[in-house]
């Protein structure tokens, strides 16, 4: 067994919804209407960031939004680089609390946005991270473990439910970060770091934003009833060119060279006689 705590919202703060997009009006239509229709917190405004979409059926999806109050779409015009994008995102919006959503989720549970924001008022929390399932229901991420497969890894990642370890991706937990496809963070917070680390532009960006929150001393929370489905990957494809390897290389020897003492010392919330090669929490050989 185990317990269930709901902290109650505070004077109903907006949550500003920061979504990046390119082309794909499918995927941000189910994950936008997933949003409208399932989210039972309201004051919140989402922030569509627009990114070099070439099809003109992308802008003329926009057109809908245009009489929604608390929908709004704003230009970044530049090349890609999940970072800047999403720091052009939090100047744009208006909210004192800033959710980070991919376009490709959809929403599942209605209490999703209330759960994560009665955690991240916390004052010694500094991001909170949701529940995400493959299409498929198995899991995509529960939190992630540092070192897990050399650099970082998601936790129970392609494992259903009942093969998880003693239930552990059912029940709230601190982890050393989680994954920003769906993360909340307190802008007083994020500010103070200065935002995402824009030379981080596709990879780890989330985790090093992370670590930076934990060394200020604030907590990394996941949260298990926040609750969406993952089409990961969709929207940008996998790193399969040379180009998109070089950078991955590049900004994995970046994140090393910053936090690599981290990961040799042990994540902090995993235990040391637990496996890095698998997601499953097996023993070390």
């Amino acid at each position: 067994g185990y317990y269930k705590s709901t902290f109650p919202v505070k004077d109903n703060p907006l949550v500003s919804i920061i979504i990046p997009n390119k082309d794909h009006v499918e995927d941000l239509d189910k994950c936008v209407e997933s949003i409208r229709a399932k989210t039972d917190y309201d004051n919140y405004e989402i922030v569509i960031v627009e990114n070099n979409s070439k099809s003109l059926d992308t802008f003329v999806h926009y057109k809908k939004y245009e009489n929604s109050p608390n929908i709004r779409v704003v230009n970044w015009g530049k090349d890609f680089n999940y970072s800047a994008i999403n720091n052009f995102g939090v100047k744009e919006a208006k909210g004192d609390y800033l959710l980070f959503l991919n376009n490709d989720i959809e929403v599942v549970s209605s209490e999703w946005l209330s759960h994560m924001l009665g955690y991240c008022q916390h004052e010694d929390v500094g991001a909170v991270g949701a529940r995400l399932y493959y299409p498929d229901d198995t899991i995509q991420h529960v939190g992630v473990i540092l070192g897990m497969g050399g650099v970082a890894g998601h936790a129970f990642s392609g494992l259903y439910e009942e093969e998880v370890y003693r239930a552990k991706s059912k029940f709230v937990s601190d982890y050393s970060a989680v994954t920003a496809a769906c993360m909340m963070v307190s802008r007083k917070y994020f500010e103070e770091l200065g935002g995402f680390d824009e030379t981080l532009a596709v990879s780890f960006n989330d985790i090093d934003l992370c670590l930076r929150l934990k060394k200020l001393g604030k907590r990394i929370v996941y949260n298990p009833y926040a609750i969406l489905y993952h089409y990961e990957s969709k929207s940008r494809g996998s790193e399969n060119t040379p180009e998109k390897q070089q950078r991955f290389e590049k900004e994995k020897e970046i994140f090393m060279e910053r936090w690599g003492y981290v990961i040799r010392k042990g994540d902090p919330c995993y235990n040391p006689n637990l496996t890095l090669e698998r997601q499953d929490f097996t023993y070390k050989k």
